[in-house]
């Protein structure tokens, strides 16, 4: 085996020893690099694991509050629309409330002018007719050349008084 060693160039117990001390470092790296660095990168898938866990947990999450955001979204609509109508409603009642209101102190006011007219019309033609009583008395006076009594005087101006309502 010598010229076998020398033509090759390996030596048997050479390469039994390399062989051996290569299985030796690969149980060793085994046990001290390759298990410790599997259970890191098993515990990273975990987390890994997790985090994609707790993401799609917030999305759920998320979609539900935007949900239930635009369900309030849409009940806070619904309701101001609702406010909305009922105070135009109310406005509308309180125009037509106020309108009435201001007819009726229109009518109130021309009644009263009306009754007020009819008054001043009144009290004008008692005045007048009481200038016209006192020259009618007068005249007869003269006409007949002699004083009245008080109750000739009386019954003078009711006559003419009379006669001014007739022809009136």
């Amino acid at each position: 085996m010598g010229q076998f060693e020398s033509f090759i160039g390996v030596n048997f117990w050479t390469a039994l020893f390399v062989l051996l001390n290569t299985l030796a470092v690969f149980f060793v790296a085994r046990k001290c690099l390759f298990n410790p660095v599997h259970r890191m990168i098993e515990k990273r898938q975990q987390e890994i694991d997790g985090l994609y866990a707790d993401a799609g947990k917030a999305k759920a999450d998320a979609q539900a509050m935007r949900s239930e955001y635009e369900e309030k979204l849409s009940v806070a609509r619904a309701t101001s629309e609702r406010m909305v109508k009922e105070a135009v409603v109310r406005g509308q009642k309180r125009e037509e409330e106020i309108v009435r209101e201001a007819n009726a102190q229109a009518a109130s006011i021309l009644t009263k002018a009306t009754a007020d007219a009819a008054m001043e019309k009144k009290k004008a033609i008692n005045d007048a007719k009481d200038e016209i009583a006192e020259m009618a008395v007068a005249i007869a006076g003269k006409v007949i050349g002699r004083e009245l009594t008080q109750a000739d005087q009386t019954a003078l101006v009711d006559h003419f008084i009379d006669e001014l309502g007739d022809k009136a």
